[in-house]
């Protein structure tokens, strides 16, 4: 057969003669730039597909680089046949300049769903209303209200045509606050376009995760850019997919950056860490950054090895169905030590019910976890949908090491109103193993709150290992409340940490 360039493009051309010698050919081809151009795209995505994926029919090996590029080709042309599905069998998909839609008439039926959850739960920021709860911060919306104001609550139904997020209850009252509302205007922006990106259909080359890597290579924990590229990360060119990465990375990260000891926070003056800390971290440290024992394949190159440090995820929410290949992110900082990673917390497997239904409860496993440990050779991951208290109270993971364990408090809420009291009984049984506690929050303004908590419930039993500020690793992407949208926060924005009070014995001089 031979290729009639007068009537067919030279990508088409150049497909046509990379099949060649294939058993199956189909005829539609001979006549490619004759037919119409959909019929054309139909079948070469047909019959390219099935031709190229049974490489054994054909009858001699290529060396060309023409199949390679034929197959970028039929991928490109894949992606832009995917789309979204919409309610009324519409397909569409979203281009990176065609992100920003108002909420309530966005192509996507999720973001919709969710404009209709907004108005039916948030009320108007307006001073003029009335207030609907109390204030939980001097920042918070409602502090701007009366108790007695000369209008009753009403709930959002007017979006902001700059924002696209219902915000106010008529277009008049967004009028009169406009120079309120014009604080958080921009990031609500961004918040929508995020949202719709991540629905948008397209490749996300920012969650491919690089592996092991040398040892010798050297990590630097000084911001997002700086780590990104000493681990190797495929780069990432524009802000958006930054802010999609650092939402995921930044639950390892944050450990791991405290943790290691090439940790961006010290004793020097500014670095937060306390003398305490220093001692506490020294002590995980020696553990995560073992000697070289010379181990190595085979029966000569058995060594003795140490127990797996233990994280414990106190409370643990979301993080919990983090895929495991952004946990895995921590093991590869730490490539001589295994890790533990235990997930405790009544909402631990929220929505995981089709992914891991719960074990029953057995003598075996009288509070049925659920272990992952074909992870990786060095990372295991129980989870525990139970209150720590009652795992602590029967002695299930005792004993308690500072030299391998170590707590973690993901936006833990412990001084907040509505959710302080789950944590009276838990706080006492983690001051008690003298153990490094990290804890993360919103705001500074929600950290101290928690700093404030704690010092009160412990009655001063507490040392601070690091001292209340910005995680330099926090996440990038702000995310809104459904039930507020003027509460905008994003996650991990600082970190703390505490632990029980230790008492140094001191040799007295009994001769004075």
């Amino acid at each position: 057969m031979s290729c009639r360039t007068s009537f067919t493009c030279q990508r088409c051309n150049n497909l046509i003669r990379s099949i060649r010698g294939l058993e199956i050919y189909p005829k539609e081809f001979e006549n490619w730039g004759l037919i119409n151009r959909k019929i054309a795209l139909k079948i070469q995505g047909t019959y390219a597909k099935r031709c190229f994926s049974r490489p054994y029919l054909t009858t001699r090996r290529s060396f060309s680089s023409i199949t390679n590029r034929n197959l970028k080709f039929e991928n490109q042309l894949k992606f832009r046949r995917e789309s979204i599905g919409d309610e009324n069998g519409e397909k569409r998909l979203l281009a990176p300049d065609n992100l920003f839609h108002p909420f309530s008439s966005s192509p996507l039926p999720t973001i919709r769903k969710r404009a209709a959850f907004i108005k039916k739960n948030a009320y108007c920021p307006h001073p003029d209303h009335n207030q609907t709860r109390l204030p939980l911060s001097p920042d918070d919306p409602e502090a701007r209200k009366s108790a007695e104001g000369p209008l009753l609550p009403a709930h959002v139904k007017f979006e902001c045509p700059d924002c696209g997020i219902p915000v106010y209850c008529s277009e008049e009252h967004w009028m009169d606050d406009f120079e309120e509302h014009l604080q958080i205007c921009d990031t609500l922006r961004q918040i929508n376009e995020d949202d719709h990106d991540l629905h948008s259909g397209r490749f996300f080359p920012e969650f491919s995760y690089p592996t092991y890597q040398i040892e010798e290579a050297m990590i630097n924990m000084t911001t997002w850019d700086t780590l990104l590229y000493s681990r190797e990360f495929q780069a990432i060119d524009n802000e958006r997919s930054l802010r999609q990465a650092t939402k995921l990375l930044t639950y390892p990260i944050t450990i791991g950056s405290i943790l290691h000891e090439l940790s961006p926070y010290d004793i020097k003056k500014g670095g937060r860490l306390t003398v305490e800390g220093l001692k506490s971290l020294s002590a995980l440290r020696y553990n995560l950054h073992p000697p070289k024992s010379g181990s190595g394949p085979g029966i000569k190159g058995l060594r003795p090895k140490s127990p797996p440090v233990r994280i414990f995820v106190i409370g643990a929410r979301a993080e919990s169905s983090l895929p495991r290949d952004v946990w895995m992110q921590l093991v590869y900082l730490f490539p001589r030590s295994d890790f533990h990673l235990i997930l405790i917390g009544p909402e631990s497997m929220a929505n995981r019910d089709d992914e891991f239904p719960l074990p029953q409860r057995t003598p075996s496993n009288p509070f049925g976890a659920i272990v992952e440990d074909r992870i990786s050779p060095q990372l295991k991951i129980s989870t525990y949908v139970e209150y720590y208290h009652n795992l602590h109270k029967v002695g299930h993971f005792y004993p308690y090491d500072p030299y391998f364990d170590c707590f973690m408090l993901f936006h833990p809420g412990l001084g907040h109103p509505a959710g302080s009291h789950e944590w009276e009984e838990t706080l006492p049984l983690l001051l008690e193993t003298k153990v490094p506690i990290l804890a993360t929050g919103y705001t500074l303004f929600d950290m101290k709150r928690d700093v404030d908590w704690v010092k009160n419930k412990s009655n001063g039993e507490v040392d601070i290992l690091l001292e209340p500020g910005e995680n330099r690793f926090r996440s990038l992407r702000w995310d809104l409340n459904d039930m507020d949208p003027q509460d905008i926060t994003c996650g991990n924005w600082g970190v703390w940490g505490f632990r029980g009070k230790r008492y140094e014995a001191q040799k007295k001089n009994l001769e004075q």
